[in-house]
């Protein structure tokens, strides 16, 4: 199938748009390279460090300088359901690489918090600047220089965007990511809406509230709503960085483990040592991140991945911005409907076909690229696939994905889709430009043009609307939520008021700088405004009673002020000290201070950069290792 020309297009202007910043990469990605095991570099005393407390067997492999060492990087904590799972993975991967003559070693832990128990909470600050300290944490526990490879245990919201970038820094080992899967089916997410909208209007109190969130969220593994930890999954499928359909098999069950014994033991065939070697700077390329632009599209996934996946390219050299997402969404069909899109949740996606199903009528639609590389060593089509236990319960077997849906009310062939777009939205004028997710939005509330009612936090927002002063249209204009302000928290305290007003009659829509992530609902929501107020964006002079414009169909965010009064007002002010302390607040001022505009990736991290060229000819670190970027460096590889 040939491919669709904005595919075509967009992918050849990322290309061209990354060169200096992707060949340096590539250049950094070289450079870090050694010959024979990574481990060779270090000497006798380093090294003895790495493995004193290993089993002797397992030392003794380690001392040969044969064998690669796959390193486990893990988010496990037992407070968040979908990381509690990763507890026994590190004796079931050490066991599996054995089994195909290699070593892991548990290099080092992460951060995982979980969006869920932080919502409308100071804690919530800290949430995007995590996936930023996670990607600093794997580096760390990469940078003992021991590993061959990688498999990294992560599922949720900034952890897996966290995880891969650190792994892109660190992009000359082999990477593989292992999921632990989607808790069972509970409360229907229909259901738990509905409660949530009652407790809002008070009509249901805090015990039924409790008991219908329990009810929801209620064993091990990922919530199972369509929100940023299961779009996190579909994006690693879609980026060749799972074993093919790994990501929505429940935790606990004898496939989840074959899954993850498989996967580490991938991870150990294909590192520099063997006829295999793939790299995870090779594998993530300027189309496997059109690849999960598509698929985060045509899923109606995550808008938090419109920061995730900037972030997660500029890691690998490569730069994308949201005329990218905007231009493909406009051709790339939804064929799912997964709540909040939908009344389903991802264990019914799966069991209507899933992944591999979702992966194959892209690829034959011409909305995927084929030609990438997968952790596989092949191209996406091998993907098109879902696993099953193999003879006697041991291993994994591969079976073609099924070629028509098991609910075409949940999963659509591309020839029969829900929406002909996949509804994200890039709408921009001169409040700055702002992300729409709009494929749960009926087409009756996608243009709002209200007067503004302007706030400085959700609580404002909230106080405002148990007094009753909300009870008309307005255009909620919540500012200061921006990076810089306050880290950029979820919003999603401030759904169940703003549904309530709409299906009261109300026009209402929300425009912020603040997240609303994959939780986006029915309201209108323009968010992550960008330039925010701290950097000179133009939404800190909207005033109360402003008409604003919002249509998701024009792609229009306009205040509709008169020129000469809206260029004569000053950026408002707010008192923004409370944002910095309390809840560790204060330990993440580097990250306020450093961060870059949402549309950017809302990172810490620069582009890639060109290697110096001040190495000298011999040069050796302290401990007499050839120095990366030298003469002899670039021999020792031009001769391996």
């Amino acid at each position: 199938m040939a491919l669709h020309p904005v595919l075509e297009t967009v992918t050849a202007r990322i290309i061209q748009r990354s060169k200096p910043s992707r060949g340096a990469y590539l250049a950094h990605l070289e450079a870090a390279r050694v010959k024979g095991v990574q481990r060779g570099a270090l000497a006798c005393t380093n090294l003895a460090h790495g493995f004193a407390a290993f089993p002797a067997n397992d030392k003794l492999s380690l001392k040969e300088l044969k064998k690669p060492s796959v390193a486990i990087v893990s988010a496990y904590n037992d407070m968040l359901s979908a990381h509690q799972p990763f507890e026994g993975y590190p004796a079931l991967i050490k066991d599996a690489v054995r089994e195909v003559g290699a070593v892991a070693q548990f290099a080092g832990g992460t951060p995982a918090m979980c969006d869920g128990v932080t919502q409308g909470q100071p804690g919530m600050e800290l949430s995007l600047f995590s996936r930023d300290a996670i990607a600093m944490s794997t580096a760390i526990a990469l940078s003992h220089n021991m590993f061959d490879a990688a498999v990294y245990l992560g599922v949720c919201d900034k952890i897996v965007p966290g995880l891969l970038i650190g792994a892109l820094h660190f992009g000359h080992l082999p990477a593989v990511f292992v999921p632990a899967g989607p808790m069972t089916t509970g409360l229907s997410n229909s259901e738990k809406a509905k409660i949530r909208q009652l407790y809002a209007q008070g009509k249901v109190g805090r015990a039924e509230l409790l008991e219908g969130e329990s009810q929801s969220y209620h064993s091990a593994g990922t919530c199972t709503f369509y929100g940023t930890a299961n779009s996190n999954q579909m994006l690693m499928e879609v980026m060749g960085l799972h074993l093919p359909g790994a990501a929505f098999i429940t935790p606990n069950t004898p496939l989840r483990d074959e899954l993850t014994k498989a996967a580490a033991q991938r991870a150990a065939v294909i590192t520099a040592q063997s006829k295999e070697y793939l790299p995870v700077g090779h594998v993530v390329d300027e189309k496997s991140i059109v690849n999960a632009i598509v698929a985060l599209l045509t899923t109606g996934g995550s808008t938090n991945h419109t920061l995730h996946l900037v972030a997660i390219a500029k890691a690998a050299g490569i730069v994308i911005d949201w005329n990218d997402f905007d231009e493909l969404s406009k051709v790339v069909p939804l064929l799912t409907r997964i709540y909040p899109n939908g009344n389903a949740d991802v264990n019914h996606f799966h069991a209507a076909g899933g992944t591999g199903f979702v992966i194959r009528e892209l690829l034959d639609g011409g909305l995927l690229h084929d030609d990438v590389t997968t952790v596989l060593g092949k191209g996406l089509r091998a993907h098109c696939a879902e696993p099953f236990l193999g003879e006697g319960g041991k291993g994994v077997i591969w079976k073609d994905s099924p070629t028509e849906s098991g609910d075409e009310a949940v999963l659509r062939k591309i020839t029969a889709p829900f929406s002909p777009d996949g509804g994200t939205v890039l709408v921009q004028g001169n409040l700055g430009r702002a992300v729409m997710k709009v494929s749960a939005v009926k087409p009756e509330h996608q243009t709002v043009e209200a007067p503004a009612l302007v706030f400085n936090s959700q609580e404002d927002f909230m106080d405002a609307y148990k007094a009753g002063q909300l009870d008309r249209d307005f255009v909620a204009v919540l500012r200061f939520q921006g990076p810089r302000a306050n880290g950029m928290p979820e919003l999603h305290a401030l759904t169940p008021a703003l549904a309530n007003l709409q299906d009261a009659g109300r026009h209402v829509a929300l425009v912020t700088d603040g997240r609303m992530s994959g939780a986006s609902g029915k309201v209108p929501a323009a968010i992550h405004v960008s330039p925010e107020i701290l950097a000179g964006g133009p939404l800190g002079l909207v005033r109360d009673g402003d008409i604003i414009r919002v249509c998701a169909r024009t792609g229009t965010l306009e205040a509709l002020v008169e020129s000469s009064v809206w260029h004569s007002r000053s950026l408002a002010n707010a008192d923004l000290t409370p944002n910095g302390v309390g809840m560790g607040r204060e330990l993440f001022a580097m990250f306020r201070n450093s961060v870059c505009e949402a549309e950017k990736g809302a990172t810490t991290f620069p582009l890639p950069s060109p290697i110096p060229t001040t190495v000298g000819l011999h040069d050796k670190d302290p401990v007499g290792n050839t120095m990366p970027g030298s003469d002899e460096d670039y021999s020792m590889k031009k001769e391996a």
